[in-house]
C-alpha cells in the first residue's frame, strides 16, 4: 500500500490539511475556516476548541476527498500561525481562555514600558526580536496577570502554555506530549537563539514561570504518536513541526545561504536563509531560527508585514467592493494605474522595518474621479510596496539584493500582484507549481523525520517552478510611486 504524509497547516483564518505522496504531489486536501473574535479595537482572539475542531474536520475532508484510508498515513507534520498564544489545563486539555492571536495589539503598552526601562537591547541580543505586541512573551504575561484561573493553575503546576503547534500536539497525543520546535520557540521573546534554550533572565523580566513552557525540540524527530484522535488510528508518529514562515522557507527548498521567499497569506512574510550564524540586523529586520535538524541550526532574516491577504478580505467584507477575493485581480487590472491613490495596509500597525504598532491604515490621493477599481489596484500596490520596504532592508543587511524571490501563499496566484512585486523589487519572482508551500514544508520535515525522504537533495528534485515574473515597469514611474508611498507611510 502506498504511504502518505499528513500535513496540518493551521493558519490564522482556517486550517488546511494536505496528503502528500513521495513525489511531493498533494493528493488530498481539506480546509475549514473558523471564527475570528474581536473583543475590542486592536484585540484579536481565537477559541482553541475552534482550532482543534477545524483541524479534525480538515483531516476528515482530506482523507475522504482522496479515498485514502487513515491506515496509509506514514507520519504527521504540523505548521502553524506562530506567535498566537494558547494556555490550557494540562490534565483536561481544556483551554483556560481564548488564544491571543499574533495580530492582537493589547500588549502595546507593556512593550512600551519594557522599552522605557531600556530592556529592548537585551531582548534583541538574546532573541533576535524587537519588543512588539506581535510576539508571545508579553501575551503570556498578560494572561497570567488578567486571568485568575490561569494564574492559579500556573501556581499549582497545572497550566500549559504553547504556540498553536504545542496545543495541537497535546491534542493529537491526548496530553502525552508538551513540546514545541525551535522555530516556534524563537518567536516567543523567551528563547536564547544561540543556545536554543529558554532564557531564565527574560522569563524573570516578563514574570513567566518556566514550569508552563513546552520542551524545545528539533524540527524533525519524534514528537509523540496519535492517541484517541477521531478519524485516525492510534500510533501515527508526529515527526515534523515548524512555524508557518519557516515551514514555507523549507517548502520552497531554500536550503542555501541567500535563498529567500515571500509568503502571501493573511500577512506577508519575507525570509532569507543566512546560514548557521545568527547575524544581527541593522535595518529593522528580525533574526530568527529557521530550523534545527540533527542538532544543527540554520538562521534567517525575517521581515513581517501584518496585513496582505487580509487587506483583500477587508475590500470584500468591510467595504464590499468585491464579492469574492479572487475578483480583486480583474477589478484592479481594469484600470492602468491607481489614479494617484495610495493605500498603506497598516490595519493592525506596521511591522518590519518600521515597527510602529500605533500606525493605522490610510488611503490618500482620493478625488472625485476615484473608482472602486482604483482603490482595488491601490490595495494590491500597497501589499507589494510594503514588501519592497522589507526587501530594501534585507539588501542593506546582506550587502546586496536577492537575485530572485520565491513566492507562495494564496495571493501568489494573483498574476497582477506578482508582476507588481517584480516591478517594485526590480528582481525576479519565482512561483512554484505548489503554492501551498507552508503545508508542503511541514510534510517535507515530517517526511525527513520519518525516513520518507532521505535528505534535502531529494526534496530539491520534488520542488518545481510554475512561472517566473521579471521586472517590466518603467523605473522612473516606480520611483515616483515609491515617493508617494513613503509620504503616505509617514502619515499612517
Amino acid at each position: 500500500m502506498e504511504r502518505y504524509i499528513l500535513s496540518i497547516d493551521q493558519g490564522t483564518t482556517g486550517t488546511t490539511v494536505l496528503l502528500v505522496n513521495r513525489k511531493g504531489t498533494v493528493v488530498g486536501r481539506g480546509y475549514k475556516e473558523f471564527r475570528q473574535i474581536f473583543p475590542k479595537a486592536g484585540w484579536v482572539e481565537h477559541d482553541p476548541n475552534d482550532i482543534w475542531e477545524s483541524t479534525l474536520a480538515s483531516i476528515a475532508m482530506a482523507l475522504s476527498s482522496s479515498g485514502i484510508p487513515p491506515s496509509a498515513v506514514e507520519a504527521i507534520g504540523i505548521t502553524n500561525q506562530r506567535e498566537t498564544t494558547v494556555t490550557w489545563n494540562r490534565s483536561t486539555l481544556e483551554p483556560v481562555q481564548n488564544a491571543i492571536v499574533w495580530q492582537c495589539r493589547r500588549t502595546a503598552d507593556a512593550c512600551a514600558e519594557l522599552k522605557a526601562r531600556g530592556l529592548e537591547p537585551k531582548f534583541r541580543a538574546r532573541t533576535g526580536l524587537v519588543l512588539d505586541p506581535y510576539f508571545s512573551g508579553t501575551k503570556i504575561a498578560w494572561i497570567l496577570k488578567n486571568n485568575a484561573q490561569a494564574a492559579d493553575l500556573a501556581a499549582k503546576g497545572e497550566l500549559a502554555f504553547g504556540t498553536v503547534d504545542s496545543f495541537l500536539v497535546s491534542c493529537l497525543t491526548h496530553g502525552a506530549s508538551h513540546v514545541t520546535d525551535v522555530s516556534n520557540a524563537s518567536r516567543t521573546l523567551l528563547l536564547d537563539i544561540k543556545s536554543a534554550t529558554w532564557d531564565p533572565e527574560l522569563l524573570s523580566i516578563l514574570e513567566v514561570p518556566a514550569g508552563i513552557l513546552p520542551t524545545v525540540v528539533d524540527n524533525c524527530g519524534d514528537f509523540g504518536v496519535t492517541r484517541s484522535v477521531p478519524g485516525l488510528p492510534d500510533g501515527i508518529p508526529i515527526t515534523g513541526i515548524a512555524g508557518d514562515q519557516q515551514s514555507a522557507l523549507f517548502g520552497q527548498a531554500c536550503f542555501g545561504v541567500g535563498d529567500g521567499k515571500c509568503t502571501f497569506g493573511t500577512g506577508a512574510f519575507m525570509l532569507v536563509n543566512i546560514g548557521d550564524v545568527p547575524r544581527a540586523s541593522t535595518q529593522g529586520l528580525l533574526t530568527t531560527i529557521a530550523w534545527r535538524i540533527g542538532g544543527r541550526i540554520s538562521y534567517a532574516f525575517e521581515g513581517s508585514a501584518f496585513i496582505a491577504g487580509a487587506a483583500v478580505q477587508w475590500l470584500r467584507d468591510g467595504l464590499k467592493i468585491i464579492d469574492k477575493a479572487p475578483e480583486v485581480e480583474a477589478l484592479a487590472a481594469s484600470v492602468p494605474d491607481s489614479g494617484g491613490v495610495v493605500f498603506v495596509p497598516a490595519l493592525t500597525g506596521l511591522g518590519a522595518p518600521h515597527w510602529r504598532p500605533e500606525a493605522r491604515g490610510i488611503l490618500t490621493g482620493i478625488t472625485r474621479g476615484t473608482s472602486r477599481a482604483h482603490v482595488a489596484r491601490a490595495v494590491l500596490e500597497g501589499i507589494a510596496l510594503q514588501n519592497r520596504d522589507i526587501m530594501e532592508a534585507m539588501a542593506g543587511d546582506l550587502g546586496a539584493p536577492l537575485a530572485s524571490v520565491r513566492v507562495d501563499g494564496g495571493a501568489a496566484a494573483n498574476n497582477l500582484l506578482m508582476q507588481m512585486q517584480a516591478d517594485f523589487l526590480g528582481t525576479r519572482i519565482i512561483r512554484p507549481r505548489q503554492i501551498e508551500t507552508t503545508g508542503l514544508g511541514a510534510a517535507f520535515l515530517a517526511g525527513l523525520g520519518a525516513g520518507f525522504w532521505k535528505g534535502t537533495g531529494e526534496l530539491e528534485e520534488v520542488w518545481q517552478i510554475d512561472r517566473q515574473f521579471t521586472p517590466q515597469a518603467d523605473r522612473s514611474g516606480v520611483a515616483e510611486l515609491v515617493g508617494r508611498w513613503s509620504s503616505a507611510v509617514a502619515k499612517a
